[in-house]
C-alpha cells in the first residue's frame, strides 16, 4: 500500500483553514477537501482535525488524493470556437457559464461542451482539466486556452507560469480613475471576515495586475487590465482596493450605476497572446465584446476622454 501523501504548509497559506488548505494542495474543490476531512482522512502532524482548524507555517497535512470524478457527460453547452489548429484550441466561453464540473454543476459547464465538441478531450481526464489550461469565473466572459494533448497542456500551463501568456481584459471601473496607466501589486487571500470573498491581506498570495485607461464617463472608467498573476477575484479585488470596484460586482462593488448595469460583473477576457507549444511563433487572437456589455456602453453615451477600442 502506497504512504498517504504529505505536504507542508507554506507562508503563503499560514492562517488558512484546514478545508482550504487540503483543496490548494490537493487541487480540488473545497467540497471535495472538506468531505475527506469530515471522514477523518485528513491528519495535521499526525493528528486529526477540524475543517476549521488554523494552520501555522511548518504544519504536515497528510491526506489521500481524492477520488476520481464520476465520468464526464458530453453537452451541447454554447461557447465559440475563436482559434484552433492540430495543438491547440482557443475558445470564447459566454457570461452564466460554469467551466469546470462541480457541486451543482455536473453536464452544464464549459468542459461538458468540450468534450461534446472535441470527444478526443474526454481522454485527457481530470488531471489535465480536460484541456483547459486557465480559468473564468462564471459571470466573466471571454478567451480561455486549451492544449489538445497532455504534452501541450503542460506545455502550455508552464508558459503561463513563466509569464508568456498575456491575458488582457476589459473592465468597466466605477468612478474616474486618475492615473493613465498603473499596476496594483498586493497578496491575495481568502478574506478573514467573510470566508467565501477575497481580500488583500498580508497572508495572501502575491499578485500583480496592470490597467490602461481608455475611456472615461462621468461615473466610469473603461480600462484594459493584464495579469502577471492569476489569483481567484483577482481583477476584482485589485481594482477595488484603489477605489474602482467594477460595475456590476455585487461582492466587492455594491455601488450601482444604473445606465451602464450589466446585470452581471462588468469584465471581459478581450485578448489572448501565447507561444504556440509547437513551433516557434506566437500566437494573438481576440474575443469581441459580448452585446450585454456593448449595450451598456451604449448606454453611457460617447464617452468624454478616451475612447472605446475596436472590438470586432
Amino acid at each position: 500500500m502506497s504512504e498517504t501523501p504529505r505536504f507542508v504548509v507554506s507562508e503563503a497559506l499560514a492562517g488558512s483553514r484546514l478545508d482550504r488548505v487540503v483543496a490548494v494542495l490537493g487541487d480540488m474543490s473545497r467540497a471535495t477537501s472538506r468531505d475527506l476531512v469530515s471522514r477523518g482522512l485528513v491528519t495535521v502532524d499526525g493528528l486529526p482535525a477540524a475543517a476549521s482548524q488554523r494552520l501555522e507555517a511548518g504544519a504536515v497535512v497528510a491526506f489521500p488524493p481524492p477520488p476520481p470524478p464520476e465520468r464526464l457527460t458530453a453537452a451541447p453547452v454554447p461557447f465559440t470556437v475563436i482559434w484552433e489548429d492540430e495543438a491547440v484550441i482557443v475558445v470564447d466561453k459566454p457570461p452564466g457559464v460554469v467551466v469546470h464540473p462541480g457541486a451543482g454543476h455536473h453536464d452544464d459547464t464549459l468542459v461538458n461542451g468540450l468534450v461534446h465538441r472535441f470527444p478526443d478531450l474526454a481522454k485527457l481526464g481530470s488531471e489535465h482539466r480536460w484541456g483547459l489550461v486557465h480559468r473564468l469565473d462564471r459571470d466573466t466572459s471571454g478567451l480561455l486556452l486549451v492544449g489538445r494533448t497532455p504534452q501541450v497542456h503542460r506545455a502550455l500551463q508552464q508558459a503561463l507560469q513563466r509569464r508568456e501568456v498575456q491575458r488582457t481584459y476589459l473592465a468597466l471601473a466605477h468612478g474616474s480613475v486618475e492615473a493613465a496607466t498603473g499596476t496594483v501589486e498586493a497578496p491575495i487571500g481568502r478574506d478573514p471576515r467573510h470566508p467565501t470573498r477575497m481580500a488583500v491581506t498580508s497572508r495572501g498570495r502575491a499578485a500583480r495586475t496592470h490597467y490602461r485607461r481608455l475611456a472615461v464617463w462621468g461615473g466610469a472608467t473603461l480600462l484594459e487590465v493584464t495579469l502577471d498573476t492569476g489569483r481567484t477575484h483577482q481583477i476584482r479585488v485589485h481594482l477595488a482596493s484603489i477605489g474602482a470596484p467594477l460595475v456590476g460586482d455585487p461582492v466587492y462593488g455594491r455601488r450601482t450605476l444604473p445606465a451602464a448595469e450589466p446585470g452581471r460583473v462588468w469584465l471581459h477576457g478581450w485578448r489572448l497572446r501565447f507561444p504556440h507549444p509547437v513551433g516557434d511563433r506566437t500566437v494573438e487572437v481576440e474575443a469581441p465584446l459580448p452585446a450585454d456589455l456593448a449595450d451598456s456602453l451604449g448606454r453611457l453615451g460617447p464617452p468624454v476622454g478616451g475612447e472605446v477600442p475596436a472590438t470586432g
